[in-house]
C-alpha cells in the first residue's frame, strides 16, 4: 500500500512540474504587457517602441507598450509591482526606479524586494539644452547667466525622481545656480514650452535632446557623462566645466517578485540576441544609447549599485518629495 502511494505521489508531482515546465516552454503564449512610467514620444517610450518590436517579432506575440504617466514613473513601477507574476507584466526600468527610493518619502512599495531584474538594454547620457532665446553658448555662460538672474531661469524635467529632474538638481548644488523646477508628465509634453522659453532649459536624456538639437528647437550645452559621449563628440560634457559632474543613466526591464525563473531567462536571453542585431544597434546609436547586455543577476547589481549613487546625489542636493 505504501509502495503505490509514493508511485502515485510521484506520478502527482511528475505531471504538475511536466506542467509547468510546459508553460514556460510555451512562453508567451498571449500579448505581454510592458509598463512605461512615461508619457509618449518621449526617450523611454522611444526605445521601448523600437524593443517591443522586436521582441514581438521573435516571440510571434505582441509586446504591448502601455504608457502609466506620473509621479516620476512611479504609478508604472506600482502597477508592475501590483501584477500577477507571471511575465505578462513587465516593467521599463531607468534611473527613476533607483532615485525614487531615496527621494520620495512615502512609496508603496520597496522597488529592489519587490521586483526581479530581467534584463540591461543600454547606457545612456543626458544631454543639457537651452531654449534659443537663452543668450548662454557654453555651460560657463548659463552658470554666469542663472547667477546674474537668482531665481528667474526654470528647468523642466520629465517628472520628480527621474535622472533629467536629479541631473538638474546635482548642476544646482555644485554650481551654486538659483533656479526653480517645473515637473511635466514626460520630457516630450516639455519642450514646447522650452521652445518657447516659458521654461528655459533641460537635462533630457540624449534621445529626445539629440533630436531637438538636431532640428535646431534647441541649443545643446553638455552632456551629463563624466567624458564626452561617443555619439556625440562635438558636445562637451559639463565636468570639463564643471569638475566632478556626473549623471549617466540605463534603461533595462524588470517584472514582478515571483516571475519564474524560467520565463527571466527567456526575456534575457532575447533581450542579448537584440543586442547583437546590427539593425537595433544602430537605431538605439541613433538615439544617443550604448547596448549594455548584462545577465539578470548583473542587472540587479546594477540597480542596486545606482539606487546607493542616488541616494548620496539625493543626500547632496537637499531634495525630497513627500
Amino acid at each position: 500500500m505504501i509502495g503505490m502511494f509514493r508511485t502515485a505521489l510521484l506520478a502527482l508531482i511528475c505531471t504538475f512540474g511536466l506542467g509547468a515546465s510546459t508553460a514556460s516552454a510555451a512562453y508567451p503564449d498571449r500579448p505581454v504587457h510592458w509598463l512605461i512610467g512615461f508619457a509618449p514620444g518621449g526617450p523611454v517610450d522611444a526605445v521601448a517602441r523600437v524593443m517591443a518590436q522586436w521582441l514581438s517579432d521573435k516571440f510571434g506575440q505582441q509586446f504591448v507598450v502601455e504608457n502609466r504617466t506620473g509621479s516620476g514613473g512611479n504609478i508604472a513601477a506600482a502597477a508592475a509591482v501590483n501584477s500577477p507574476p507571471d511575465g505578462y507584466t513587465i516593467l521599463f526600468v531607468a534611473p527613476n526606479n533607483a532615485i525614487s527610493t531615496s527621494l520620495y518619502k512615502k512609496l508603496p512599495f520597496d522597488f529592489i524586494r519587490d521586483t526581479v531584474p530581467v534584463a540591461s538594454i543600454m547606457q545612456l547620457t543626458n544631454m543639457l539644452v537651452v531654449s534659443n532665446a537663452v543668450p548662454a553658448k557654453t555651460v560657463q555662460e548659463l552658470i554666469d547667466y542663472c547667477k546674474a538672474n537668482p531665481g528667474k531661469i526654470a528647468f523642466a524635467s520629465s517628472g520628480n525622481g527621474t535622472s533629467v529632474h536629479m541631473s538638474a538638481e546635482l548642476f544646482k548644488a555644485m554650481t551654486k545656480c538659483d533656479m526653480v523646477h517645473v515637473p511635466y508628465r514626460g520630457s516630450a509634453l516639455a519642450f514646447p514650452d522650452i521652445i518657447s522659453n516659458k521654461v528655459q532649459l533641460i537635462f533630457d536624456n540624449l534621445p529626445s535632446a539629440l533630436e531637438q538639437a538636431r532640428g535646431g528647437t534647441v541649443r545643446a550645452l553638455g552632456v551629463t557623462s563624466p567624458q564626452r559621449w561617443p555619439g556625440v563628440p562635438d558636445i562637451p560634457a559639463i565636468a570639463e566645466t564643471v569638475p566632478g559632474f556626473e549623471s549617466v543613466g540605463f534603461y533595462g526591464i524588470s517584472a514582478p517578485k515571483g516571475t519564474p525563473p524560467e520565463i527571466v531567462d527567456a526575456l534575457n536571453k532575447a533581450v542579448g540576441e537584440a543586442l547583437k542585431d546590427p539593425k537595433l544597434v544602430a537605431r538605439l546609436a541613433e538615439m544617443g544609447g550604448i547596448p549594455k547586455p548584462m545577465t539578470s543577476a548583473e542587472f540587479g547589481r546594477l540597480v542596486a549599485d545606482e539606487t546607493e549613487k542616488w541616494r548620496k546625489v539625493v543626500e547632496f542636493a537637499g531634495v525630497s518629495v513627500d
